[in-house]
């Protein structure tokens, strides 16, 4: 979306007088400002309102029928309004709950400026036809009917919905186009809830305008001005002592990386992007990069407990190498990760426990049956980086996205091993669609449980991955998901057949 590249503090200026003094410093890479490289300070609605629930809709007999109208809305910000685009007029979207072997259909209705489109992130099908197809352009006043088979052995899970029209994707989603997709399980669900997270972190204005990026922003990846959880600041939740929460959280920010700890206690970490762990994982902390998600069971005592959140630092733009399929812009390349240090926790999200009843014992999700990938038919490397000083453009393997051109062809129903490297002074998180992996090794050593769709290759490092294309043939694409650098060019297609 094309929006006039004014000053940021100009932007916020715009804000309506109604907000409450609550202020939250920005957390934009390099310090926080907007075009004109300021230091940003925002007023804020305050903390401590109910969560808000985004409207659910669910299967029923088999199918869910959803009418998603992406338009320009003003939503609700302290006692006045803020400037967003949106699916069915709300930030985040609905969530919609279906069950394996379910069909969902969305007739998607482009009421933007812009053209735009739909991809389903995670979900296991198929790239082609009616379905995940990421290649469909709806123009600005068209409608497209989308169809999704899900298979009647789909893991239970937390996915999401996003526009994925190349070059207009991060603007979009930025802005608030994205939503919640639950898989859920057959078997009587795990806790006495089961809340649905949306973190996001746009940009606040009361018009188009407040959007605007800078060209230095967008090869860092933007950054907004504030963390929110389903639209709102630092919002609370009242549980009964003595219950189990189940938090299903995704990571739907353009590019921020997010580290969450509780403020007392440890995490326990039941499921990654692709539903439950074979078992849980006790954490001190929990990284999150953009388009994951995760599956926390959070018992609850007497005493109030802080969901916190603190922003990664992801590295900084290098100044040497010649760029093709490695430093570059984006340097040479460090052995260390670059997003090592964080800042200060904030308030994400208040637990305000009601009645009496001690913590109970951690009841674990049923793990589903994953894909054997012990027999490896191939072996790929793939580079992450970005072209020669200047050129502002992204790569994968020296080559910036070519929608004409197939980069990589696998072989229908073989396991392939890849070795995702990044030579970028700049962590880039790694999203292949439609076909889920197993990591089996990272450079830097740390664990890395469960299956996933998106993870995070450290800057100078590299993410060994195991691929089962057992089924779904078929062109799609993987990238990087900052989505300022898939817009910039570090994407590149896949044909399995």
């Amino acid at each position: 979306m094309a929006v006039p590249e004014i000053s940021r503090r100009t932007a916020l200026g715009l804000l309506g007088a109604g907000a409450a003094a609550v202020v939250v410093a920005a957390c934009s890479p390099g310090g926080g400002g907007g075009a004109d490289g300021g230091a940003a300070s925002l007023e804020l609605p305050a903390g401590g309102a109910p969560l808000p629930a985004p409207t659910e809709l669910r299967s029923a007999a088999g199918a869910l029928d959803v009418d998603l109208a992406a338009t320009p809305v003003m939503v609700p910000w302290g006692s006045g309004q803020r400037y967003a685009l949106a699916y069915a007029g709300s930030v985040p979207g609905p969530t919609l709950r279906v069950r394996p072997g379910d069909t969902l259909r969305i007739t998607l209705r482009n009421g933007l400026d812009v053209p735009t489109n739909l991809h389903t992130h995670g979900l296991h099908v198929s790239p082609e036809g009616d379905a995940d197809d990421l290649f469909v352009m709806v123009d600005p006043g068209g409608t497209h009917s989308y169809r999704y088979e899900i298979p009647a052995d789909h893991p239970p899970g937390l996915f999401w919905y996003h526009p994925h029209h190349h070059g207009e994707v991060a603007d979009q989603v930025s802005a608030g186009m994205a939503g919640a997709i639950v898989v859920e399980a057959p078997e009587t669900p795990v806790g006495a809830s089961d809340r649905v997270l949306v973190i996001s972190d746009p940009r606040i204005g009361s018009d188009a305008a407040a959007l605007a990026v800078s060209t230095a922003e967008k090869q860092m990846g933007r950054e907004g001005d504030v963390v929110l959880v389903n639209g709102a600041v630092a919002p609370t939740i009242s549980p009964q002592a003595g219950t189990l929460e189940r938090w299903r959280i995704l990571n739907a920010c353009a590019s921020r990386f997010l580290v969450l700890s509780l403020s007392s206690g440890r995490l326990t970490l039941a499921g990654t992007d692709q539903g439950a762990l074979d078992r849980p994982v006790e954490l001190d902390e929990l990284r999150l990069v953009p388009g994951q998600r995760a599956e926390l069971l959070v018992p609850v005592g007497t005493d109030p407990l802080t969901l916190r959140a603190a922003t990664v630092a992801r590295g900084g733009m290098g100044m040497g190498g010649s760029g093709m399929g490695g430093g570059g812009m984006m340097g040479g390349g460090s052995s260390a990760s670059s997003s090592a240090g964080s800042a200060t926790p904030t308030a994400l999200l208040e637990v305000r426990p009601t009645g009496t009843g001690e913590a109970p014992a951690v009841v674990a999700p049923t793990p589903p049956a994953r894909p054997d990938v012990s027999g490896v038919s191939a072996t790929r490397t793939v580079t992450m980086g970005a072209m020669g000083m200047g050129s502002g453009q992204f790569v994968i393997d020296g080559r910036s996205f070519d929608a004409g051109r197939i980069d990589v062809t696998a072989a229908l129903g073989t396991v392939e091993e890849w070795t995702i490297t990044n030579v970028s002074m700049m962590d880039h998180p790694f999203h292949l669609h439609v076909w889920p992996f197993r990591v089996v090794s990272r450079s830097d050593g740390a664990p890395d449980p469960g299956w996933r769709d998106t993870v995070n290759v450290p800057a100078g490092g590299w993410v060994r991955l195991r691929i089962p294309f057992a089924d779904l043939a078929g062109t799609t694409v993987f990238h990087c998901h900052i989505l300022d650098h898939e817009d910039l060019g570090m994407m590149a297609t896949i044909r399995v057949a």
